[in-house]
């Protein structure tokens, strides 16, 4: 297995299928088709296509009608010569499609921000991490300027959406960047389209969503920090959102149908920032390795996907996090002592 960008332009050919995650967001859509376009550059004769695995969002939706991205639901791993996930850590996070690409005899490329599973080290043929990016997207912006290449601007665009996307509209990224972002601007230069496509009005499913879960919210008081857990069938993700705005230090949501459950996590920059703890390496893949599926993530935000019930996910979650914090604490009375 090869770690080197280099690698890249050799595996490239004839066939390629470009995973996105189950409910794509934009960053995973976004990146999807800004390396579409590279692959292509990089290899004339290849012939690339954008996979949605199990749908993509509502907003997700709006930005691929508005920049024109085409990605089907359906094809043929086994005519494929090489597949690409992006923005996924884990092969669980394709859905039906998770274990058919890991059967599948072309070679594996992933291209993700989050940390990296061991599953997913021992099916790659290449890794592309970088747990600095803030995207998925900055990443593959950073592999155009590694080959000396310029987007054009509709992917400059596209690269910008995922961005801002992922960094909450710009408010977090490192130096990297914003000098990332900074060099897409002057090639789109439509920061106000970006941003106006982002904030398009939440839909009332999702809005319902939200709310149940504030109105089924448990807290749970540990250490001093706050815990808040809900269930709803869909919507996790923002559903986890809503939480942390609310107050929580640390928010955690789960539900599903058909056996699957899916977990979100999220957490304060303040609570990372004082524990050190990583939701996606310390929380979400102890649990998926726990219950049979798959999990990862970045430190603050991190999603399970497994088979069993959201009530006995969202104990062992507050029991996983519960231990972290008692052993931070102990650490610090250590110290002080």
């Amino acid at each position: 297995m090869s770690s080197e960008p280099d690698t890249l332009v050799k595996m490239l050919s004839g066939r390629a299928l470009l995973f996105c995650h189950h409910n794509a967001d934009p960053d995973s859509i976004c990146s999807a088709y800004a390396f579409k376009e590279l692959a292509e550059t990089l290899k004339p004769a290849v012939d690339a296509e954008i996979i949605l695995a199990g749908g993509a969002s509502s907003l997700s939706k709006r930005i691929m009608e508005a920049l024109r991205i085409e990605a089907s639901e359906e094809a043929s791993v086994d005519e494929a010569d090489v597949l690409v996930v992006l923005d996924a850590g884990t092969l669980g996070q394709l859905d039906r499609w998770g274990e058919a690409v890991a059967l599948a005899e072309a070679p594996m490329v992933f291209i993700d921000q989050h940390a990296t599973h061991p599953t997913t080290t021992k099916l790659a043929a290449l890794l592309l991490i970088d747990e600095e990016a803030t995207s998925t997207c900055e990443i593959v912006y950073n592999l155009y300027r590694r080959y000396g290449l310029k987007p054009s601007a509709n992917v400059a665009k596209a690269l910008l959406i995922g961005v801002a996307y992922d960094s909450k509209h710009f408010n977090i990224g490192t130096a990297k960047t914003f000098r990332a972002v900074s060099e897409l601007l002057e090639i789109d230069g439509a920061v106000e389209e970006v941003v106006a496509l982002l904030a398009s009005e939440m839909d009332r499913s999702e809005r319902i969503a939200r709310l149940k879960a504030g109105q089924r919210m448990r807290i749970h008081d540990v250490e001093g920090w706050t815990i808040a857990t809900s269930h709803v069938s869909s919507f996790q993700a923002s559903a986890a959102r809503a939480l942390i705005s609310l107050g929580a230090d640390v928010a955690v949501v789960a539900g599903g149908d058909k056996g699957i459950v899916r977990t979100s996590l999220r957490a304060t920059d303040k609570f990372h920032k004082a524990i050190s703890l990583h939701l996606g390496r310390d929380v979400a893949m102890s649990l998926g390795e726990e219950f049979g599926g798959s999990g990862s993530g970045h430190a603050t935000s991190a999603g399970v996907n497994t088979k069993g019930r959201s009530r006995t996910m969202l104990h062992r979650a507050v029991e996983l996090l519960s231990a972290k914090l008692r052993e931070y604490r102990s650490s610090q009375a250590g110290r002080d002592g």
